[in-house]
Parts: structure tokens; C-alpha cells; sequence
């Protein structure tokens, strides 16, 4: 029996469970061609609902169109074509033209003569398929050059090989998982109300602000030998009542450089006391920012 009588066999019972959808698409298509067909060597011609059937319904009504299955179960020539060589373990590289072109045509030739717009771009592998056959069969010549010429088949197992490729990419592609497909994308509301927080204080960055302000201390001293009792818990009353008037005030401005060295560095002790005592509230924004100072806050 020529490989064209074996694609027109039956589905056996592997191939109505494991099938692929062209399979099923070419079971329709023998099923539909052929009303006489009973059962081949023992075997049920189809399965409706996992019983066998043995034999066709005589009320089974086949649309005209009903071959349109066959060729739109394929993406185009090139996949019906791949099909009926890998469904026989044809070697793509050794492609057996008068067996596979025979096939071809008897696939198209079927769908020609009820839709010929939908067999066009077939009919055209067809023509591809049938050049090749008769180039084959040519006695083989020798290029100009002295080589060997190129097989004809060349070209067209480079087409097959190369969608082969892309199909397969595709297949893995469509198994990733997909959104709206697979899963769905999950949103969040959380109601919370953010309230500002200061960043503590470095003691670097605090340690930095008073190595410049004693630089600016001594910028502006004067030498002059006297002798002054100051008085820490004086000082920080004094920096409680300017904070008072001012809701923050900057670090630097809390001390008066023209009064000397002794007078600033009592005045960061008493700083440091009240900060100490929580009385005050030394912050800073964000880093390298202007440290302020600010009354502690005291709840009511």
C-alpha cells in the first residue's frame, strides 16, 4: 500500500486517545471522503464516548464543507507538509519527494474542489513540491565549477527545518505563563495614615556643626585676660525662653560667637543638659541637612 493509502487508514485507539489535532483534523477528513470505509483489520474505524464504532451511522449527514477542517487545522502549507513527514519518521534531510508529493496533492486536491481560495497558497507548495520531483528525476549535472550541483531539495528542507524551529519556540512560548491565562494580578489597598518622623541626629553630623562653630568662635575672639564665671543652668534658660518665641530655630543661631570661646562651649553644655533632661529636641531632616533645635513635646 503506497504511504498516500496509509494516511487515508482510520485512527487507531492510541490515536483517538493521544492524537494531535492534526490527527484528528485527517481522521475527519477520511471519515467524510469515504463513506464505505468499515473497519481494517479488526479494528474500529472511530470511538464516540470510548465505545467503538464499527461501522458508519447510514443517517450520517456530512456538510459540503466539512474538509474545511482538515486544512485550517494547519497554519499553512509548510505545516502540512512537516506533518506528513514527521508523522511517517521521514528524515527531513532525505525527504522521499514522490511519496510526500503524492500525499500533498491528495490532500489539496480534496479542499480544490470545494474551496479553491482556501487551497490556493497549497496549491502553490504544490507546484514547489512537483518542480522538485522533476528535477530530481533529471539526470544530475555538474556546476561550471566542477562540484557536485546542489540537491533540490536543498531550499526546501531549509524552509521546514527553520519553521520546525520557530514552531517549536512558539509551543515554549505559549507554555509560560501568561497573565489573565494563567493567573491574575492581585491589588492591594492598605489604608494608613503616614505621619512625619525626623531622622535622629548623627552624632558625627552633630559633632561636625560644633567644630564649626568653634572655628567661627575663634575667628572673632579677642585676647583679653579676664576672668568670668558663667553659669550653665543660667544658659539654658536662656536657650529655653528663645525657644519659646520660635517654634525651631537653627543650631547655630543658638550661640553668639562675639561673646568668645568660654561663653559658646558653656552654652553647648547647657544645650547638651536640656537635650539631656528631654527639654529640647535637636533634629535634622535628612542627612547633611541643618540641624534644628526645638522645644520637647509634652502632651497636655
Amino acid at each position: 500500500m503506497s504511504p498516500a493509502g496509509r494516511e487515508r487508514h482510520a485512527p487507531t485507539q492510541a490515536d483517538s486517545r493521544d492524537g494531535t489535532k492534526e490527527d484528528r483534523a485527517v481522521a475527519l477528513a477520511t471519515l467524510a471522503t469515504d463513506s464505505t470505509l468499515n473497519t481494517i483489520d479488526g479494528v474500529a474505524i472511530a470511538h464516540l464516548y470510548g465505545e467503538p464504532l464499527w461501522k458508519l451511522p447510514t443517517d450520517l449527514y456530512i456538510p459540503p464543507d466539512a474538509l474545511e477542517v482538515f486544512l485550517e487545522a494547519f497554519e499553512g502549507p509548510l505545516d502540512l507538509l512537516l506533518y506528513l513527514i514527521r508523522k511517517q519518521n521521514f528524515n527531513v534531510l532525505d525527504i522521499p519527494m514522490a511519496d510526500v508529493t503524492a500525499q500533498y496533492l491528495g490532500y489539496v486536491d480534496q479542499i480544490r474542489q470545494s474551496n479553491l481560495e482556501l487551497a490556493s497558497e497549497y496549491l502553490l507548495m504544490a507546484a514547489m513540491l512537483i518542480e522538485i520531483k522533476s528535477r530530481m528525476l533529471l539526470p544530475v549535472k555538474k556546476a561550471d565549477t566542477g562540484e557536485d550541483a546542489e540537491d533540490p531539495r536543498a531550499e526546501l528542507v531549509r524552509r521546514l527545518l527553520e519553521y520546525e524551529q520557530m514552531k517549536l519556540a512558539a509551543q515554549k512560548l505559549d507554555q509560560l505563563p501568561q497573565l489573565g491565562r494563567d493567573f491574575l494580578r492581585a491589588d492591594i489597598y492598605i489604608e494608613q495614615s503616614v505621619e512625619q518622623r525626623f531622622p535622629d541626629v548623627d552624632m558625627n553630623d552633630l559633632r561636625a556643626a560644633w567644630a564649626d562653630v568653634i572655628k567661627r568662635a575663634k575667628l572673632v575672639q579677642h585676647h583679653k585676660i579676664t576672668r568670668e564665671e558663667l553659669s550653665v543652668r543660667e544658659h539654658m534658660s536662656v536657650i529655653l525662653r528663645r525657644l519659646q518665641s520660635a517654634r525651631f530655630m537653627e543650631f547655630t543661631d543658638l550661640f553668639d560667637t562675639s561673646r568668645g570661646v568660654p561663653v559658646v562651649v558653656v552654652n553647648f553644655i547647657a544645650m547638651l543638659e536640656l537635650s539631656h533632661e528631654s527639654l529640647i529636641e535637636i533634629t535634622q531632616a535628612e542627612p547633611y541637612a541643618p540641624i534644628y533645635v526645638r522645644l520637647a513635646y509634652s502632651p497636655a
